[in-house]
């Protein structure tokens, strides 16, 4: 409030009150205005003050409030710009380490295993890969006594490292995954140091649908695998390839992707004079596969094709045919918080021996003589298998599978042929911690060869692996 307008509000006040005094005949009386007057003079002089200090105040405030918003507003573009500066920085890995432009990252486990076999008709020969998995090819057929067997070992320890680079919005990825099973060890012996030979198991890459190098072959559908404490499980029932392929994927919705791939072709054949699978390496055009994959609520089914041209060159005649092979295969949880599930797979084919059992039986056989054909042979294989997840870290499997051989008439096949192969198994395993699994694991095999002759396999097997 300025001065002068409270200096007129004072003298009208004043003016006021002297004609009121004038109008008062006795001295006395003005004597007791003037008193009265100079009180209420007093009482706005305090009125305006309290008002001045109000008016002050509340200038003060609105000043204090001025200042907090100013400060408030840098605070807010000072954590702008501190958030901008942490979103410029490269975000550190969840997992892995980061080199350049790429993540990598390590895993595997460590596996130990030991069996106790029992084989019916004779034993099985030092050094082969029967005594460190279930091989139905190696069961001894015909032999004349029963044979007992301990192996213990840690060849199928596994050690995988993956690579990840963004380019432009996509993902160039890599994986080269090994062990010590796949190859027979050269380096020791289980008299001394029991050294194993590091060897491939898969090794490609992937940008974005695309992959390229060795991977699990396209025909085959590896979710449905069951667990076992072996190598394999069902070995004669199910398909089992690791080849170089160059594969595609097309989604076709968020459930279903239809993936198409050409792998690298090999026919595997036997003579009429002999049982021996031979590589040929006389290929002419690669092997052709599709896999249509499913994924719902209620489980995983896939159904998968093969098409291949078979090939053999003795240096002096050759022959040609054609291979196909249809398979289906699936994984469907149930239960409580779905710990139990089935799996499955069945196969069937015509030149496709090298693709199921671990080619128990051959591709085609081979006579070798002019004007002869490669006769090829037909084959079903399949397996099933039940899980039962007693507790979340105790869980069981039941295991069947079977693979059966259908040899051409036209020609003379060797009595040393594998026919029909199959096997049964119950297994428990207990994980106490996360990434940390004992199992145990009962097996019954059988083989059956062409002559008729057959072998039977019991194996009791014990196994602990800690994946990291």
């Amino acid at each position: 409030m300025s001065k002068q307008p409270f200096r007129a509000t004072l003298m009208v006040g004043a003016g006021a009150l002297g004609l009121g005094l004038m109008a008062q005949p006795a001295a006395a009386q003005q004597a007791g205005n003037q008193a009265k007057l100079e009180a209420r003079l007093a009482q706005l002089e305090a009125e305006v003050a309290e008002l001045r200090g109000e008016l002050q105040a509340s200038r003060a405030g609105q000043a204090a409030v001025a200042n907090q918003a100013a400060t408030a507003s840098a605070a807010a573009a000072k954590a702008s710009e501190q958030i901008a500066a942490i979103e410029k920085r490269p975000a550190a890995p969840a997992e892995g380490f980061n080199v350049g432009g790429t993540n990598f990252r390590f895993g595997g486990f460590i596996k130990a295993v030991a069996s106790f076999s029992r084989y019916d008709d004779g034993d099985v020969p030092t050094g082969s890969l029967g005594k460190d998995f279930y091989l139905p090819q190696q069961i001894p057929v015909g032999g004349a006594r029963e044979s007992n067997d301990f192996t213990g070992h840690a060849k199928q320890t596994r050690l995988q490292m993956t690579t990840s680079t963004p380019i432009g919005g996509h993902q160039l990825k890599g994986l080269v995954e090994v062990d010590f099973q796949t190859a027979a060890g050269t380096q020791g012996s289980q008299r001394t140091t029991n050294g194993y030979d590091l060897a491939l198991r898969r090794g490609f890459f992937t940008y974005d649908h695309f992959l390229a190098g060795q991977e699990w072959s396209n025909f085959q559908y590896v979710a449905a695998l069951p667990e076992s404490t072996d190598f394999v499980g069902a070995t004669e029932g199910t398909v089992f390839v690791r080849e170089m392929q160059l594969r595609y994927a097309f989604p076709l919705s968020k459930q279903a992707t239809l993936s198409v791939a050409i792998e690298n072709p090999e026919t595997a054949s036997i003579t009429t004079t002999s049982a021996t699978l031979i590589e040929n390496d006389d290929d002419r055009v690669p092997d052709v596969t599709a896999r249509l994959n499913y994924a719902a609520s209620f489980g995983e089914l896939s159904l998968a094709g093969l098409v291949r041209q078979l090939s053999v060159d003795n240096g002096a005649v050759h022959g040609r045919a054609a291979g196909w092979g249809v398979s289906a295969a699936g994984k469907i949880p149930f239960g409580p918080d779905k710990r139990h599930d089935l799996r499955f797979m069945a196969t069937y084919g015509d030149g496709i021996g090298r693709y199921v059992g671990l080619n128990l039986a051959p591709d085609a056989v081979f006579d070798g003589t002019p004007g002869s054909d490669l006769e090829t042979v037909k084959n079903f294989a399949g397996f099933a298998a039940v899980k039962i997840g007693w507790t979340p870290t105790i869980r069981s499997s039941l295991i069947g599978s079977y693979q059966h051989a259908v040899y051409p008439d036209a020609v003379l096949i060797p009595g040393a042929a594998n026919r029909t192969a199959w096997s049964v198994a119950g297994n428990l395993f207990w994980s106490p911690v996360k990434g940390f699994d004992l199992g145990v694991e009962l097996r019954h095999g059988e083989r059956e060869i062409v002559s008729g002759e057959k072998g039977q396999l019991d194996r009791l097997e014990f196994a602990t692996k800690y994946s990291f």
